[in-house]
């Protein structure tokens, strides 16, 4: 009876060990990259999510415990969030603007900026669309500003060879960046176009428009049209204020690398907050993510910056953790 009791008592022991020390035994057999553990709150972009996502997917491998949330609300929503300080990444098709950057200060908010890739703006057209190969910038800004709204409405008015139809637009959602950056270079202001067309922040269901209307004429950003080439036409465009006198050019990975693709090419950014920089995860996720980022981008559609342009970011980097320490100890 008293070994039956010990056997009974050794099993419980067992049991217990299992239930609160166990966990310790699997944490000790992990390499100190895998021990550590939190979560990291990414917001913004829908052009900037892929790369991000991949990234996470990758990170999440080399650190099961640290969970990445990357939500999708486009640059200008991101934006919102993250100078309230509700979220640690933002990430961004466009430059942070002087309105959301005074925001950020009003709420104690400091961060760096860092480059991640390039990306082209894709102007595309239906696949049965055998009148419109290219375009200038120009006829784009006709379409595209305020003014155009009730007037400019049929292809006939852009060239008087294109038919008497109906032109049907898709585009950027008001708080992409895609829309900010389209809208700065195409019609001369940042946030300002017709409002007559059909926009929504997920590029898909630009695609998806515009491969079922043979009159449709749409933008987003180029990896969504590598995913989709076989549904969409792309159109080259001429920059006839380029003195240069490329004449029409089609967007390709060359041709945003190497800045012929004008005007509408464009860095793509993360902002990481000051103060989420200062946790391991964050700090892994980010050194996790200019290490990966080139080979990345380029896997799912993007252009990948040159290597002696991502080294600039690590160091970049390295100097804000810098700085972040030094005032921590000054404090």
């Amino acid at each position: 009876m008293i070994k039956k009791q010990l056997f009974v008592s050794g099993l419980f022991a067992i049991a217990l060990m299992t239930s609160c020390g166990g966990g310790n035994q699997n944490q000790d057999n992990l390499s100190e990259e895998e021990k550590i553990s939190g979560e990291v709150q990414v917001d913004g972009s829908s052009t900037v999510y892929p790369i991000t996502e991949a990234v996470a997917e990758e990170f999440q491998k080399v650190y099961p415990n640290i969970l990445v949330k990357v939500g999708l609300s486009g640059t200008g929503g991101g934006f919102k969030k993250f100078v309230r300080g509700e979220t640690d990444i933002n990430n961004a098709s466009r430059e942070i603007s002087a309105h959301e950057d005074s925001l950020a200060k009003l709420n104690n908010i400091s961060y760096i900026e860092l480059e991640i890739a390039y990306d082209g703006l894709a102007v595309v057209v239906n696949p049965e669309n055998t009148w419109c190969s290219e375009i200038t910038v120009e006829e784009l800004k006709k379409i595209w500003e305020p003014e155009a709204q009730g007037k400019i409405n049929k292809w006939n008015q852009i060239r008087p060879e294109w038919p008497d139809a109906e032109i049907h637009l898709y585009g950027a959602g008001v708080e992409s960046g895609t829309y900010d950056y389209f809208t700065e270079v195409i019609v001369g202001k940042s946030h300002s176009s017709r409002g007559d067309y059909t926009s929504s922040e997920d590029d898909n269901v630009i695609v998806q428009g515009i491969s079922t209307d043979k009159y449709a004429l749409g933008f987003f950003g180029l990896a969504y049209y590598e995913e989709n080439k076989d549904k969409i036409k792309l159109v080259a465009v001429d920059d006839l204020n380029d003195s240069n006198g490329k004449g029409p050019i089609l967007p390709s990975l060359e041709t945003v690398r190497n800045k012929t693709y004008a005007p509408l090419s464009r860095p793509l950014f993360i902002y990481v907050n000051s103060k989420a920089a200062q946790r391991p995860a964050v700090q892994k996720f980010v050194e996790f993510y200019l290490d990966n980022c080139r080979e990345l981008s380029q896997e799912v559609g993007y252009v990948s910056l040159t290597e002696e342009d991502i080294n600039v970011q690590k160091e970049k980097w390295n100097n804000f953790l810098k700085t972040l320490s030094s005032s921590q100890v000054q404090q």
